[in-house]
């Protein structure tokens, strides 16, 4: 165990959980029935595509902070009038905007975390809201000991704040926080504001053939396949 470390904090989408099948599954269930056939994972690409411009606007302070839900609702009646659906309620809107609550952990999530919950604080710093995140982890069984992130720094990652906030919040030093992502970029702005970093290989996020290019050997801290090899190095 590396005695400097206290806390680990997570991102989550694509990181803990499987956003692309979980939202394509959502569409399909909420658009089918309606009468759309669509190509659902191609759908839940679209979405996802503005998610960091939408975010970006807020931290270049175009527009006040919201919850990431209302930009995901945004988003999704984006993506909706583009495909010309027309015929959902404000209530199927809703249920289906909330979609991104009710995501699966890839397969090595839970054991993995149950290891690394033994010696470390788990800490959620993702762009999610709490809400989204509570949900989500009473829905999959995400361990949290705190459930920190953009709504509690009032700023998106990957802007400083996100990351001094957690540390500040979890009063340890930036270096005794460990941030685990599977994106560089994400991974990147942590160490700038001094956390260790490890980075998680997730094939599948963006869907089968779409695997993304590691990064180069020694860019971060540690550098894993899953969660359960992340336990090993740190001796959960």
């Amino acid at each position: 165990m590396n005695e400097e470390i206290a806390a680990l904090t997570f991102d989550v989408f694509g990181t803990l959980v499987d956003w692309r099948s979980g939202v394509a599954r959502a569409a399909e269930e909420a658009l089918a029935p309606k009468g759309h056939q669509l190509d659902w994972g191609a759908f839940a690409d679209r979405w996802r595509a503005l998610y960091a411009p939408s975010m970006a606007r807020v931290s270049r302070g175009e527009e006040p902070f919201v919850q990431l839900d209302v930009l995901h609702r945004r988003n999704l009646l984006e993506v909706l009038a583009e495909d010309g659906v027309h015929n959902l309620s404000e209530g199927e809107v809703d249920d289906l905007a909330h979609a991104w609550r009710r995501l699966d952990p890839w397969p090595d999530v839970l054991s993995g975390m149950a290891r690394l919950k033994t010696k470390y604080v788990l800490a959620n710093l993702s762009n999610g809201s709490v809400a989204l995140s509570v949900a989500m982890a009473r829905r999959s069984g995400l361990p949290w000991d705190v459930i920190l992130g953009a709504e509690v720094a009032h700023a998106y990652k990957p802007s400083p704040a996100a990351y001094d906030t957690a540390a500040h919040m979890l009063q340890l030093a930036p270096h005794r926080c460990l941030m685990v992502a599977a994106h560089p970029a994400d991974l990147a702005a942590a160490a700038a504001r001094g956390f260790c970093t490890a980075y998680v290989h997730r094939p599948l996020e963006r869907g089968p053939g779409k695997e993304a290019a590691r990064p180069a050997p020694g860019a971060f801290g540690h550098h894993v396949d899953d969660l359960n090899a992340l336990a090993d190095i740190l001796g959960c």
